[in-house]
């Protein structure tokens, strides 16, 4: 989940909306990869859910942070909700879900040293204390009632609407975790193919990074259970965007959906002000019931652009939301895969030609079947493991025409093809046998 954006000052025309992602346009050599990933922390005495507070928890661990490694701390109010450093940002998720953001890199390969870098800061912090963190797309065990609550203000806010829209919405904040590429557009041309491409194949993502097949201390009868989750959430702010795929489709025709996707907040002096279910469009006009007779700025419009969860989202960059958590080597081949597909022209090119055909119906359909079946999965006549395996290809291909050696990072998801098998299936292959039908290995298994 985002901290407050700062995207500028008091909107005095509504072409700045459609500008504030048109400003996000850079030449290709400016192209940058952001890397985002959530991980679960866990006590190793009790297998539970690491607190917010207290001797071994993730205040003592942003301390840690902060005193040996040079992190700044964020605050909201007396609480530290997250630490900088040099254009990285470490937040936390509703339930305690530990976050890196990524600063802009130039390379997969940089991702890999800046991953591997925060695993061994963290570690140096974390293990003393008998804390460890999993990598894993829903918390396998945990019951809602076991989940920490983060101090942050957005979070109550979100907490309570989503207990009234929707049916799993308070399973995604406080029981899952993904990781996430962000990646850069040329133009608005270049944004719309990158868009459609990155919706479409977001049901591969989903299936080769499936890793949630345990929740409530059971199967789940999901290879993903994460991704059905977000299949229940809130349709008004959610989904494969059908409208993406239409003529017309620009940056203008992105805000006039994010503009009938109903307010949480409004971020006012360090305090989020409660605006759930209203209309930005009635903000714009100084009509908002939360604040009358103020009007919103560009930064409120970047805090609501925020608030939508479709499966690729469009800010000053895409973000690629389809992938659960997962090992490092996973962790690492999601921006590689996307990378390699979206950063070279051929492949690019390739990879719409691979999707064009498909409708709006089967792009659901795929959706619903990576999150049921991963790689087993096929709607409409198309089978999810020859999708995945002519978009690896296309990604193995991108990678080598930049001539980085990015390519090796795809190591875990070749294995996925030529065995079938995902996390998920082998998770649940070592349930029904060498786990005996136990879910406590997976703490260890799953460990980061």
């Amino acid at each position: 989940m985002s901290i407050p954006q700062s995207g500028g000052g008091p909107i005095e025309s509504f072409d700045q909306l459609a500008g504030l992602l048109e400003s996000g346009c850079k030449p290709r050599d400016d192209w940058r990869i952001g890397t985002e990933h959530e991980k679960f922390g866990w006590l190793t005495d009790s297998r539970t859910p690491l607190p917010y507070a207290g001797d071994r928890s993730i205040s003592a661990i942003f301390q840690g942070l902060e005193q040996r490694f040079g992190w700044e701390p964020l605050r909201e109010g007396d609480n530290v909700i997250g630490l900088t450093r040099r254009g990285a940002n470490i937040s936390l998720e509703p339930g305690g879900q530990f976050e890196l953001s990524g600063a802009p890199l130039r390379s997969a390969l940089e991702t890999e040293a800046e991953l591997d870098n925060h695993f061994s800061e963290v570690a140096a912090i974390a293990e003393p204390l008998g804390i460890r963190f999993m990598g894993i797309g829903a918390a396998p065990d945990w019951s809602h009632d076991e989940m920490p609550v983060m101090p942050k203000g957005r979070y109550r806010l979100m907490t309570d609407y989503m207990g009234r829209v929707g049916t799993h919405g308070t399973q995604m904040m406080y029981r899952t975790s993904t990781v996430q590429v962000n990646l850069d557009y040329g133009s608005e041309a270049d944004m719309v193919q990158k868009l459609r491409v990155a919706l479409a194949l977001q049901p591969v993502a989903t299936a080769l990074f499936a890793s949630s097949p345990f929740f409530d201390g059971k199967p789940n009868g999901h290879k993903s259970w994460r991704s059905r989750i977000w299949r229940g959430l809130d349709d008004s702010r959610t989904g494969m965007l059908p409208f993406a795929f239409e003529d017309g489709m620009g940056f203008q025709r992105y805000v006039d959906w994010v503009l009938d996707v109903p307010m949480y907040f409004v971020y006012r002096d360090g305090k989020y002000i409660n605006a759930l279910g209203q209309s930005f469009r009635a903000f714009l006009k100084g009509e908002l019931p939360a604040l009358p007779g103020e009007k919103p700025t560009l930064s409120d419009w970047a805090d609501h652009l925020t608030t939508v969860f479709p499966e690729a989202r469009v800010k000053k960059y895409i973000e690629m939301r389809g992938a659960d958590a997962g090992d490092r080597a996973h962790l690492l081949a999601l921006p590689a895969f996307w990378t390699g597909l979206m950063y070279d022209q051929g492949a690019l090119d390739a990879a719409w030609d691979l999707v064009k055909g498909l409708d709006a119906e089967t792009r659901e359909g795929l959706r619903v079947a990576a999150s049921v079946s991963a790689l087993q999965g096929e709607a409409g006549g198309v089978r999810l493991m020859d999708l995945a395996r002519a978009a690896l290809d296309l990604s193995q291909a991108g990678l080598a025409a930049r001539g980085l050696g990015e390519e090796r990072l795809l190591a875990p998801l070749v294995e996925n093809m030529a065995t079938g098998q995902v996390q998920a299936d082998r998770w649940l292959a070592l349930y029904t046998g060498e786990w005996q039908g136990r879910l406590e290995p997976i703490y260890a298994a799953a460990s980061l």
